[in-house]
């Protein structure tokens, strides 16, 4: 199982520090990936015999609470979406789910642009409708206009 858990742990970190701009930081003497300059996934202390990580899940936050090693990141995190994953002997999640959320989790923190470069462009910016009072002369007949008061 150690070895088991040292060959996720590699492949989930050389795959956060593939996203684009992604860098590895060790704050607090854990190693986290980071997308400008916010963290997308906490992975653990490299010398801790258990694997465990957290990432932020704003979709999938629900799925994920279900499985029994999994639980809300501490100080304050889960509510924010956060979720700690805590593989201990007998933990069944594959790399790709433990992928797919720090992909998941990676797309809340970036920026749009980077979050639809890994989801291939289908992430787009929401276009802004114009109203359509939006011309003088419109709001010059919604003025004109004026709804009954209701008594």
């Amino acid at each position: 199982m150690a070895s088991d858990v040292r060959r996720l742990r590699t492949k989930l970190r050389d795959f956060a520090l593939a996203l684009p701009e992604a860098t590895e930081a060790l704050p607090w003497g854990e190693r986290v990936a980071k997308v400008n300059n916010k963290v997308f996934v906490f992975l653990g202390q490299d010398m801790d015999p258990h694997f465990g990580f957290s990432v932020k899940l704003p979709t999938s936050k629900y799925t994920a609470l279900a499985l029994p090693f999994t639980q809300p990141t501490g100080y304050n995190l889960g509510k924010s979406g956060w979720v700690s994953a805590k593989l201990e002997p007998g933990a069944k999640l594959s790399f790709e789910q433990a992928r797919d959320w720090v992909l998941e989790s990676y797309c809340a923190v970036a920026p749009k642009a980077l979050a639809a470069q890994v989801r291939g462009g289908s992430l787009t910016e929401p276009t802004k409708r114009k109203s359509k009072s939006a011309t003088p002369a419109a709001r010059a007949t919604r003025r004109a206009v004026k709804k009954p008061k209701l008594q």
